[in-house]
């Protein structure tokens, strides 16, 4: 056990969960804007490209998106733990190793998903973390891979990386294959066991156990809450982000407001005018709003404005204004943050 650095005080109710492609900065900056209090998480960053890459492309981040989590990728407890210290210099405020993803890219390094088959790995990477850095360190996993028993392979990882200081960990409740499924079939055809996670809870009181995969809405949010200690959206969450808008009242006890579309369009449009400035392209903002009025009238002509005229080389934020001047607004009954 880990004496000189006890686990912290870790509860988030409510996080995005971290998504390759999808999670950027960008993409961050627009959630916030939508939730104060939810959890963010980055995409995963391998461990090797944080010590010698580009670490303000990778790691930079705009100050608003706190509290934000920075995923890493690996299996080299020094290498992770360079990276997390790193990390903790840029300013982030948890550090999570990923034992879930099942891609080829990692299964070819050895990590994500794979390392739920090593749990000593797992927790040799998660102590040398907890060594380096003064913020939480948590494991995102699944409840296992290929043939693997699900009751001994979770319990194994969750024992191993709390018995050496992790502060939390985020379980998708379904297993991975490693061979024979694409990584989106991954997230979609192995079935979801969410009763396996209220029993590692279960059995695991005092510890952060929080629940992901396959939840859809905030009410189901809600009854998973009832059997463990955070729940996890990741593409519900970004394919229709309005639901965002309610999760500060629902999860942490904000006031409820009515919507203020103005007012985050202008945060967004202010946002994406400096990306502009800096170089860089209105497309790189605006994909990630396509989704927010998902279901309201004008909501097929706002993303067809954003799809389209915002990927053009002189686009600036006039376009999201056209696209929000489609919508009919007074159908929206989400809640926005102030």
């Amino acid at each position: 056990m880990n004496e000189a650095k006890p686990a912290q005080t870790y509860a988030p109710r409510f996080a995005v969960a971290p998504m390759i492609d999808w999670t950027d900065r960008h993409c961050r900056f627009f959630h916030r804007q939508l939730s104060r209090h939810a959890l963010l998480y980055t995409e995963m960053v391998v461990a090797d490209a944080v010590i010698h890459g580009d670490r303000q492309r990778l790691l930079g981040f705009d100050q608003v998106e706190h509290p934000l989590s920075l995923q890493l990728g690996g299996s080299d407890p020094l290498k992770l733990a360079e990276a997390a210290r790193i990390g903790e210099g840029f300013g982030y405020d948890e550090i999570n190793l990923n034992v879930g993803c099942p891609s080829d890219r990692v299964q070819s390094g050895t990590f994500g998903a794979c390392l739920m088959k090593t749990p000593d790995v797992v927790a040799a990477c998660v102590e040398a973390m907890r060594e380096a850095v003064d913020i939480p360190v948590t494991v995102k996993c699944r409840i296992g891979v290929d043939d693997q028993d699900p009751e001994p392979a979770l319990d194994a990882i969750a024992d191993r990386v709390f018995d050496v200081g992790a502060d939390g960990l985020w379980v998708h409740a379904r297993k991975a294959w490693l061979q024979g499924l694409s990584p989106k079939e991954n997230r979609e055809i192995p079935p979801l066991d969410y009763d396996r996670v209220r029993r590692l809870k279960a059995r695991l009181p005092e510890r952060f156990i929080g629940i992901n995969g396959g939840i859809h809405s905030l009410d189901e949010a809600e009854l998973l809450l009832a059997g463990t200690d955070g729940v996890m959206l990741g593409r519900a969450a970004y394919q229709t982000p309005g639901l965002l808008a309610e999760v500060d009242s629902r999860f942490y006890g904000a006031q409820a407001k009515a919507a203020d579309y103005d007012a985050l369009f202008a945060a967004m449009a202010d946002y994406s005018d400096r990306h502009i400035d800096a170089g860089g392209r209105l497309s790189h903002v605006a994909r990630h709003m396509v989704g927010l009025f998902h279901g309201l009238p004008g909501a097929r002509r706002y993303r067809q404005i954003l799809s389209s005229d915002a990927t053009k080389p002189d686009a600036r934020s006039q376009v999201l204004w056209r696209a929000l001047g489609e919508v009919d607004r007074s159908a929206a009954m989400a809640s926005v943050a102030a």
